[in-house]
């Protein structure tokens, strides 16, 4: 079934408030008024032919494998290409052929198979966990915890739901995340795809437990205030054609583009088509499952780049230009999938939140779908771990450029909120480096003790690991995003294990007890990270508007800002400390240091006294009213507030 085309073009109702906000989109207008007359028809079309977009995406509640309640179970398949579908397993011996389904129309099949004379069911499974806490109010600041179940303990092994649920938890709760992002759910056949070659879409991974083991670590982690985000892999699937989706009805077709179009070259998987009104409900149905079965708060959606341009992103660099965003090379019928997916979440249930993994810049893709915007709450700020691998790898430290570093932070889309980061995983992956890594490379499995002497490559990776972090949490977004174990400098890379590394465990595993040993620096910098998360937590500088940057010094190294009524000091020098350094500041008064990199228990050099006052005077400079002198030594960056203005006043 296809949707009929939409004879008479709609704009978006609200599109004057988004060209009002950028007037260099209006020349689009036409490209706007496209977009969203799919959408439109989409979802006119659902309502029209399918009962509403409730009962559309419910739809995973039908096909499928059901129990009735009487213990009879239903069976209901779209496989347009099929001769014949049968369903085998262990309750038939695997006989292929002793349960056939029925043809209907659409391509479609279905089976009932009558409860057991005796009432059981004849498919029998595990018993169903009740819920008991109810999920978190919608978060204003989001800290978010970037995590791996399987590699989610010291251990050598897969690990499991449980051991994430009583081990794990508490440890992001304690570090100060108010959100835990969940890698690897979907079922996948091949661990080392990092779960990013999906076999089985309504299946949540077996390798680490049960379905029950799930739903219960989620339940836990609600109870502790988390709000758990899915990783969800709706822009592609696993080629496997023996446990996946591919020739699912004996086709190369059914859920895919046929033929080139269907294969994505770098990832060698299949592309849906989302044209496709049977994968349309395949997908929003997925959506729907995973939200009310599994109780999941909001999605990040991966490969949304690839989703949106019919290039994939291959080959292609992204300068800003808005004709890269607009015109044939765009993929109109997945973006439309992405504004009906946004708009049945919000639609269903508004308290969810959605993460658009984008690469190109996309405008308005957080906006509203009223604006003609892709409705997304929150894009990845990707262009900022790059920038800092970028000067790590290529620049010494004295050249350094302030302006560079601070327009990289800021340059984001008004009013679009984004997600800041310094590393994620694809930084901790096999053939990159974290940024400790990139920092302290082969000293970390040598001079990482508090019994060997501090050496200059140990020391500045340190402090320049706690600076970088700071100023991209403070700077870069209107959230913050870690990888498990980036928070501590987790040595060494992330591999699965794979024919290539002889099937090991060794670095498919996350080292936190490196931070209980109290003979190793890393807990400093596990400790700076907790604060750090902790202050956000007091002062929600993520949801408060963008920072005035007042200074950004190229030849002393020093940035200043001011965000959420705290004033922010950062000396990238490698060795010129400063006192009596006047920085500008709005707001008249008394300033205390409240987090210093420099602090002993953070592995600093404890040169600040955080007794001491600093009292404005009333003389401007750079651009502010008033202005303060402080002391900052070398590679340190401090948090001053305010004490004479109440918390949660704006400077």
């Amino acid at each position: 079934m296809a949707a009929a085309v939409c004879a008479q073009p709609l704009l978006p109702p609200k599109l004057p408030q988004l060209f009002e906000r950028d007037p260099y989109l209006a020349p689009f207008e036409t490209d706007f008024q496209r977009r969203y007359s799919l959408f439109y028809n989409h979802l006119k079309n659902i309502e029209e032919n399918e009962g509403g977009l409730d009962k559309f995406s419910k739809s995973y509640k039908t096909f499928g494998v059901n129990q009735f309640p009487d213990g009879g179970i239903y069976c209901k398949e779209w496989a347009p290409g099929a001769e014949a579908v049968f369903l085998a397993g262990d309750f038939n011996g695997w006989n292929p052929f002793s349960h056939p389904y029925k043809k209907m129309e659409y391509g479609k099949w279905e089976l009932l198979i009558p409860p057991g004379q005796d009432g059981c069911p004849p498919v029998p499974h595990g018993s169903r966990l009740k819920h008991k806490h109810p999920s978190p109010k919608r978060l204003k600041s989001l800290r978010i915890y970037e995590s791996h179940v399987g590699i989610a303990s010291p251990e050598g092994k897969v690990a499991s739901y449980k051991n994430f649920t009583y081990n794990v938890l508490p440890r992001i709760k304690d570090l100060g995340y108010n959100c835990v992002q969940l890698m690897a759910i979907m079922e996948h056949a091949y661990y080392a795809s990092f779960g990013y070659q999906v076999t089985s879409f309504f299946a949540a991974s077996s390798r680490y437990g049960t379905p029950d083991d799930l739903k219960e670590m989620i339940d836990v982690a609600h109870s502790m205030g988390i709000t758990v985000l899915l990783d969800v892999v709706h822009s592609h699937a696993s080629k496997n054609s023996e446990d996946g989706l591919n020739k699912f009805d004996g086709t190369d077709s059914c859920f895919f583009h046929s033929g080139p179009k269907g294969t994505h070259q770098l990832w060698d998987s299949r592309l849906f088509d989302y044209a496709n009104w049977e994968v349309l409900r395949f997908l929003l149905s997925n959506l729907r499952m995973w939200i009310e079965d599994y109780r999941f708060d909001g999605f990040r959606f991966d490969g949304v780049t690839s989703m949106l341009y019919h290039h994939h992103g291959i080959g292609t660099g992204f300068s800003g230009d808005y004709n890269e965003y607009f015109g044939l090379h765009v993929d109109e019928d997945a973006l439309c999938y992405l504004m009906l997916a946004n708009h049945m979440i919000k639609f269903l249930h508004p308290e969810c939140i959605t993460i658009a993994e984008d690469v190109s810049g996309m405008p308005a893709l957080c906006r509203p779908v009223a604006e003609g915007g892709g409705g997304f709450d929150y894009r990845l700020a990707m262009a900022i771990p790059d920038k800092w691998i970028q000067i790590i790898k290529e620049l010494k430290d004295e050249d350094w450029n302030m302006g560079n570093i601070v327009h990289t932070l800021t340059n984001r889309r008004y009013e679009e909120k984004y997600i800041a980061y310094a590393e994620s995983h694809d930084q901790a992956l096999v053939g990159d480096k974290t940024l400790a890594f990139r920092l302290m490379d082969a000293e970390m499995y040598t001079n990482m003790s508090v019994l060997s002497p501090l050496t200059a490559v140990i020391d500045r990776g340190i402090q320049l690991h706690k600076m970088i972090r700071l100023i991209t949490h403070a700077l870069g977004g209107e959230s913050y995003l870690n990888f498990m174990g980036n928070e501590f400098g987790h040595p060494e890379w992330l591999d699965f294990p794979r024919i290539g590394n002889n099937e090991s465990y060794h670095y498919a595993r996350r080292q936190f007890n490196l931070t209980e040993d109290h003979l190793l620096r890393y807990r400093f910098l596990n400790a700076f990270d907790r604060d750090m998360n902790k202050l956000e937590e007091r002062f929600g500088w993520l949801a408060s508007p963008p920072a005035y940057v007042s200074e950004k010094h190229e030849a002393n190294k020093v940035i200043a800002f001011e965000r959420a009524g705290l004033l922010f000091v950062f000396n990238f020098h490698p060795y010129q400390s400063y006192v009596d350094y006047r920085v500008g500041v709005a707001t008249p008064g008394k300033y205390k240091i409240l987090l210093d990199s420099d602090d002993g228990e953070y592995g600093g050099h404890q040169r600040l006294d955080h007794s001491t006052e600093y009292f404005s005077e009333e003389y401007p400079h750079n651009y502010r009213p008033n202005s303060l002198m402080v002391y900052i030594p070398s590679r340190v960056a401090i948090v001053l507030q305010n004490v004479d203005v109440p918390k949660g006043s704006s400077l």
